[in-house]
């Protein structure tokens, strides 16, 4: 089969050449009926574009956004370290990532962050609050012809261009199976600590938790979540407060961010052998008391390929070309102590 060029597809419907590599890389400035005839051109002749070539040919680089949440939540710290890591490698194929920091759990703040965006920038990935002021802040970017992925935790109704994470409703429905599992016959209460109620991540995962709990678990009974924003020290508190409450405590699932302080709480309250804690996320802290039995099971999304996938999937919708939907897949992880990495 004989490689189509964009000089053939030039002839094909008739257009400059320089027209044609204005639509086939997105650009402004080309009329609608011309545009059409372009992509007509370019379906009947089966014309596949050099992602390469029109990397070279492009006379400035991908500008894309990195909007990550300030604090101590461990987590989001070693995913920016891979965003970092990620840029390095990018500035080879004329992609620019910059890293920002915002309280996400501010709603106002920052869809205020994401309207203070420069004009013209290529692409956003966020860490996002399911929030009326962001979901107008991510519309209006796309509107712009910025495209926004949302990273972590969702927007659904907004007009993201794509979402990168896992399946959080799934990862709650684990988490719930693995508690039940761990407890065995025993009743008694579980309780569920989230870093925010406005965090489309942390609501799936209490919906799949729940619903798995009351479903197949009669002998345990979840208390009302509580929210500590995913400091350590809030959620210390929350786990202390659980623990004092409920002599009848038979586990904790802590679904965001603020390990250290569960932790803390059940080897300060000496019942770290009795009350069965299932966490999120694979990290240096967890890893430690994951090994001395303190944490029973952790739930984890593997940082390195998100910032990769984010990388990659703001090129390719970018320059139009079709996500390649397994490699960019984020799977589950469940480890236990005695299969960690």
């Amino acid at each position: 089969m004989v490689k189509m060029t964009l000089e053939d597809v030039a002839r094909e419907a008739g257009v400059s050449l320089a027209t044609v590599d204005r639509v086939v890389n997105g650009r402004v400035g080309v009329h609608a009926r011309t545009i059409q005839r372009v992509n007509a051109a370019i379906k009947q002749l089966g014309f596949l574009p050099d992602p390469h070539a029109s990397r070279l040919a492009r006379t400035r680089d991908y500008d894309f956004r990195i909007v990550l949440p300030t604090g101590e939540n461990e987590f989001m710290n070693a995913l920016a370290a891979e965003f970092q890591a990620a840029r390095e490698r990018q500035l080879q194929d004329r992609v620019r990532l910059t890293i920002q920091y915002v309280d996400t759990f501010d709603g106002e703040a920052l869809a205020a962050a994401l309207e203070k965006l420069p004009s013209g920038i290529d692409g956003v990935a966020v860490v996002a609050l399911d929030h009326p002021a962001v979901t107008e802040a991510i519309n209006a970017l796309a509107d712009a012809g910025t495209v926004v992925l949302t990273l972590v935790s969702d927007v659904p109704n907004s007009r993201r261009a794509h979402f990168v994470g896992i399946d959080n409703f799934a990862a709650g429905r684990t988490a719930a199976s693995l508690i039940g599992r761990f407890v065995g016959a025993r009743q008694g209460k579980v309780g569920m600590i989230a870093g925010s109620l406005a965090l489309r991540d942390h609501v799936e995962r209490q919906f799949g938790f729940e619903q798995v709990i009351s479903r197949e678990y009669p002998n345990l009974e979840v208390l009302p979540v509580r929210e500590a924003r995913d400091e350590n020290a809030r959620v210390e508190a929350v786990a202390r407060s659980l623990l004092n409450d409920h002599p009848d405590l038979v586990a904790i699932y802590n679904a965001g961010g603020g390990q250290l302080g569960v932790m803390s709480a059940l080897e300060t309250a000496n019942r770290a052998s009795k009350v069965v804690f299932v966490a999120h996320e694979l990290t240096a802290s967890t890893r430690r008391h994951l090994v001395k039995g303190t944490v029973d099971a952790l739930i984890n999304q593997d940082a390195g390929h998100m910032a990769r996938s984010t990388a990659r999937i703001l090129t390719a919708l970018r320059e139009g070309r079709p996500i390649v939907t397994g490699q960019e897949h984020i799977r589950i992880d469940i480890f236990l102590r005695d299969n960690i990495p």
